[in-house]
Order: C-alpha cells, then structure tokens, then sequence
C-alpha cells in the first residue's frame, strides 16, 4: 500500500511538470523585435505643372536713334506696365521652365530733337529659373522662402509711335524683334501656390518702322525695359 501512495505521487508530479518544460521559457531583455517596414516620409512635392499671373511697372531706356533723317539721343525715360500670363513646368529639385506671353505699354521717351515715342508691345518668351531656398526641403517645401533667377529668350511684335512737340503724331510703324530677358527675385511657396517679387530686364536690339507706315522712317537702338514684377503660380 505505501508503494502504492509513492508510485501516485511520482505521476501525480509528472504530470503537473509536463506543460511547464513544454513551453519555452521568456527571455529578457527581448531584443528579437519583428522586421515593420515604414513607408519613406515624402518632404515636399515633385515635379508639376503650374500657371502664373504677373503685373509690373517698368521703364524704358534707349542709347540712341534716327528719326526724322536725324541722329538723335534720348534725354527723359519712358514709363509704363505689363501684364502677363505663362504655363510651366518645375522639376521639385530647383529647376523650372515656362512660356510666358506679356502686354508691355510704355510712353514718354522724349528725344534731344523734341520728339517723344510710345511704344506698345507683346512679347512672347521661353524661360528657365533656379529657385534656392532657405529651408531644408528644398524648392517645393510649403512655407518656403527662397531666391530665384532666371534667363528668357523669345520675340516682341511692337507697334510705336513718334510724335513731334505739339503731341501730333508724324510717324508710326510695327516690327518684329528679338528679345532677350533676365530676372531675380524673392519667392514665398506657399504649397498649391507661389508669390514672387523680382527684377526683369528686357532688351531689345531696335524698336523700328518696318515697313514704314509713311516716310519718315525711323529707328530706336538698344532698348531697355527695367521691370518690378510680382507674380503668382499656382500648381496644377
């Protein structure tokens, strides 16, 4: 009978002990952690398209003509606006391009001879900007301000006006001319949209009569407008 009492026992006890062995004792620290994978975080937005609105008041400078058979040099600047439109396209790392198409209307560039001429103009022009920006995100981080600059290529159909003394208007004449342009400025990207402050230089090589409207024909030699430009863009 004692036999008996020790033989239930010693399997009374194995059989309590045998789920304990079976499981796998906890180990700490745990440093076996399952591999998460994280999608990479997105600072800023890429590439897009954009369209952009501009206003500008500018001047108009010239080193010298021929009106009225007379060699003539230019004593006051003409003043006057554009207006513009343009679609483009930035690469989210900096660089951008656009065509923009700008109404320019300037008057009151007065002659040592005592003529004054008015010019209005619509220009066509293929740009490319670098914007730097101060943050850490680069150039299309929402909040963003920055620096830009810019170069511009393209072609002004001008219609111009010569008008003597009196106001009266002795000639007139439209033309075709290449334009070349520069730019800078500051930028303040505020995500979906951007507003710029900047510098834009035009240069024409002449403003002229070709064909002549009537004689007599006239010439105006390299053309400045000096531009203070704001413009927005908006990304599509």
């Amino acid at each position: 009978m004692r036999n008996l009492k020790v033989v239930a026992i010693v399997t009374l006890s194995a059989l309590l002990a045998a789920p304990v062995q079976a499981a796998d004792p906890i180990q700490f620290p745990v440093t076996d952690y399952p591999d998460i994978d994280l999608p990479e975080a997105d600072y800023g937005l890429g590439g897009s398209f954009y369209l952009r609105g501009s206003a500008a008041m500018n001047a108009w400078t010239a080193s010298d003509g021929t009106i009225c058979a007379c060699v003539t040099t230019f004593n006051t600047v003409g003043y006057g606006y554009s207006l513009g439109l343009g679609f483009g396209y930035e690469n989210g790392e900096g660089f951008r391009t656009d065509v923009t198409f700008d109404y320019l209307n300037n008057r009151g560039l007065t002659t040592s001879t005592g003529h004054t001429v008015n010019l209005q103009s619509g220009l066509a022009l293929a740009n490319i900007y670098y914007d730097f920006m101060f943050d850490e995100y680069g150039a299309s981080a929402e909040g963003g301000m920055g620096i830009y600059v810019g170069a511009g290529i393209g072609v002004a159909k001008n219609y111009s006006e010569i008008l003597d003394n009196s106001g009266t208007q002795t000639a007139w004449g439209t033309s075709f001319e290449g334009a070349v342009a520069g730019m800078a400025g500051v930028s303040y990207d505020m995500g979906n949209m951007v507003a710029d402050l900047g510098y834009r230089g035009i240069y024409m090589n002449k403003v002229m009569n070709q064909p002549p409207s009537t004689p007599p024909t006239y010439i105006i030699n390299n053309n400045f407008i000096h531009e203070v430009r704001g413009t927005v863009r908006y990304r599509l």
